[in-house]
């Protein structure tokens, strides 16, 4: 691990990475606006969404690291699986805890049984199952190529969740549809920097999660 932050350049993209983010969540909590209705959960949509994007981005990796594993036979490929999954399924507990946190003031419960919540939920547990796989699944190289397998076709499940709004009848959704491009500037930019703050520190984690993996198997 020393190695990696003997390097300037990392060490450099780390500290720029991290001073970007502080500043994201200050803007975040002082500088955005609040919504009438929502106040302070408004806030949380900040959070939420960016976790969301880059557990998606995380898991499109996923598979086409998959892909390249299956193709290419190069065991290098599983390491970029493993980081990648381990981070989004991070992200994605993420979007699990904010939702919640805003529901709780907005629909006046934690949680509802709705499209979007139920199939990310669904995501979330079948790469719980994954690591669970991954751990308890025997032959080393029989579990590298089932893996990749299982990430590519875990990654079906990214567009269901992304447009179950328009798959499912309007009168069970209750994630509220925002189009980002009818937003104020004030939100709109706000909600950009967000989206490229936590964007940065995924590069950053996979960059070093990738590292850490190569250097426990090589």
């Amino acid at each position: 691990m020393k190695l990696y932050f003997k390097s300037r350049r990392n060490l450099l993209t780390i500290i720029f990475s991290v001073l970007f983010f502080i500043i994201n969540i200050v803007n975040i909590i002082f500088n955005t606006p609040m919504i009438a209705d929502q106040h302070w959960a408004q806030k949380i949509f900040y959070v939420h969404v960016p976790s969301a994007w880059v557990g998606f981005l995380s898991y499109f990796i996923v598979m086409i690291a998959g892909f390249m594993l299956l193709i290419k036979k190069n065991n290098l490929w599983d390491d970029v699986i493993v980081s990648a999954a381990e981070i989004g399924t991070f992200f994605m507990g993420l979007v699990l805890i904010t939702g919640p946190i805003w529901a709780r003031p907005i629909w006046g419960t934690f949680w509802i049984w709705e499209p979007r919540l139920t199939t990310t939920l669904i995501l979330f547990l079948y790469f719980i199952g994954f690591f669970m796989f991954r751990s308890f699944g025997g032959n080393i190289e029989r579990v590298r190529r089932q893996s990749a397998i299982l990430g590519i076709l875990a990654f079906i499940n990214v567009p269901i969740i992304f447009l179950s709004v328009q798959f499912w009848e309007p009168e069970i959704q209750s994630h509220p549809q925002v189009e980002m491009a009818n937003q104020p500037p004030e939100i709109l930019y706000s909600f950009l920097f967000s989206l490229i703050s936590f964007t940065i520190i995924f590069y950053v984690m996979l960059k070093y999660r990738i590292f850490l993996q190569r250097l426990k198997n090589y």
